[in-house]
């Protein structure tokens, strides 16, 4: 318990530095984010990602808490995948490269022997599609952090009573980084997440979360995993159906998300990712207390529906268009040519 809070405490500061120092370097060397009208230094994730990794070898280095095999597997598949997605931070990768490589590396977590083969293709699947859900989070400030530490927590709850002792301390230093991460990335954020951290944070979850319901019926199982990212689903849901609908590439940048439309209907964008960090925190409640028997299994429905609901709402709302940022120079010579 005290090496707990001891880690989840260096993990916190560690990651808070690290963003603040990786700061600069990102800027000079360009691995930003120009969506928006100022270039975003998309450091955080390196920052999470080392705290993370750092203090959870160093306690099974000194053996206070070791990991174990499957634990010490997840954590080298996860750098994998942050590794793929700095890749994708410094230059352009196709998205095919980042599910192959996301998926190749989830087939190496997924713990067969308990779940059976089937089973565990779908959760390859599921993996995969929880990471690149919280990459596609990383559009809001704060709020792919915010939903991080939610369910670190929930799955961290899950793991502790499955008396995975090693998971559970995993998932609270991440979510200690996390919560470093987002001194720097509340609005107005002055760093990103980018792929790396995104990919990273929702891999080890979803991951963790597998090896936690493993061997427990499938249908109940996919319930638990469904309502502990149940706004990571929606917000992909909701992008998929609006994109599809009015006939645009589905990889095509667009401001789609849950994020966007909440702005559109007057909420700030702290108050925006504060609304559906609540939403996270009431479906991993619900699929925390489903996990520990203390609520009937059909409460995931309840999650289910809700998240029905809010997205089917906001596919009504039309989400406000990005203006193309243009620069002083070239208004100027604009002005000229219209006279």
């Amino acid at each position: 318990m005290l090496y707990g809070i001891l880690a989840a405490t260096s993990a916190l500061l560690l990651a808070a530095v690290l963003t603040a120092l990786l700061r600069l370097p990102a800027l000079r060397l360009g691995i930003v984010d120009r969506r928006w009208r100022r270039p975003l230094p998309l450091s955080g994730g390196v920052a999470v990602v080392a705290a993370t990794c750092l203090v959870a070898v160093v306690g099974e280095w000194q053996g206070v808490t070791p990991l174990g095999a499957e634990v010490g597997r997840l954590l080298v598949a996860g750098g994998a995948v942050a590794l793929l997605g700095l890749v994708a931070d410094v230059r352009r990768v196709k998205a095919r490269f980042l599910v192959g490589g996301t998926a190749v590396a989830a087939a190496c977590v997924v713990p067969y022997e308990d779940t059976g083969v089937p089973a565990g293709l779908l959760a390859v699947g599921w993996i995969v599609f929880v990471a690149l859900g919280f990459k596609a989070l990383d559009h809001a400030d704060g709020l792919a952090g915010t939903v991080g530490v939610v369910t670190a927590f929930g799955a961290g709850s899950c793991a502790a009573a499955e008396v995975m002792d090693g998971l559970a301390v995993l998932l609270s230093v991440l979510a200690a980084a996390l919560t470093g991460f987002l001194m720097h990335n509340w609005h107005p954020a002055r760093v990103g997440l980018g792929a790396c951290g995104a990919l990273f944070t929702g891999f080890v979850l979803a991951s963790a979360a597998v090896t936690t319901r493993a061997g427990q019926e499938l249908g109940a199982g996919a319930g638990v995993l469904f309502a502990l990212t149940a706004v990571v689903a929606a917000d992909v849901v909701l992008v998929v159906l609006a994109r599809r609908l009015s006939g645009r590439p589905l990889l095509r940048a667009a401001p789609d998300h849950l994020a966007h439309r909440l702005r559109r209907l007057g909420l700030t964008p702290q108050g925006a990712s504060v609304l559906l960090g609540l939403g996270a925190f009431g479906g991993v409640l619900v699929g925390v207390l489903v996990h520990l028997g203390w609520i009937a299994g059909t409460g995931v429905l309840w999650v289910g529906a809700g998240a029905l609901i809010v997205v089917l709402g906001l596919l009504r709302i039309r989400p406000q268009q990005r203006q193309r940022v243009v620069s002083p120079q070239v208004t100027g010579q604009l002005r000229v040519r219209n006279g």
